[in-house]
């Protein structure tokens, strides 16, 4: 499922790895649904504990229709990470097209209670057909 190395951005120390994939037995591209799981590693670097409060995904079809997500921590959780550690974990997206991407922010509060935004980076959400062929 994770041949292809991770998207990944560092925004203050804060690490975030992210690796899609297309599941086919979970989609119907006859009714217009493909499915894609993802896995995300988010990993501290910093010399202070932080805690993961919000997400905000934007999530792009290949139609460029736009929809954006926000809620609570990330799937009912907000890790608190130590100097050096991670926290990972596994979502998925439905989209109306063979295509598509997502992009995004953590909110994290540091140590001293100060909020920060983390980058979440831009991914392809691809199909194997569409990804063989040229743009």
């Amino acid at each position: 499922m994770h041949d292809d190395p991770p998207y990944e951005a560092e925004t203050l120390g804060v690490v975030v790895r992210v690796r899609p994939a297309f599941l086919a037995g979970q989609s119907d591209p006859a009714a217009g649904r493909w499915v894609w799981a993802y896995q995300v590693e988010i990993e501290n670097r910093r010399p202070d504990t932080v805690q993961l409060m919000a997400r905000h995904w934007i999530i792009t079809d290949g139609h460029g229709r736009v929809e954006e997500v926000r809620g609570p921590g990330v799937i009912g959780e907000q890790p608190v990470l130590e100097p050096g550690a991670r926290h990972s974990y596994a979502s998925g997206c439905p989209l109306p097209t063979p295509t598509g991407m997502m992009v995004g922010s953590y909110t994290f509060v540091d140590g001293d209670g100060a909020p920060f935004e983390a980058a979440i980076p831009a991914f392809s959400l691809d199909t194997p057909a569409a990804r063989a062929r040229p743009n």
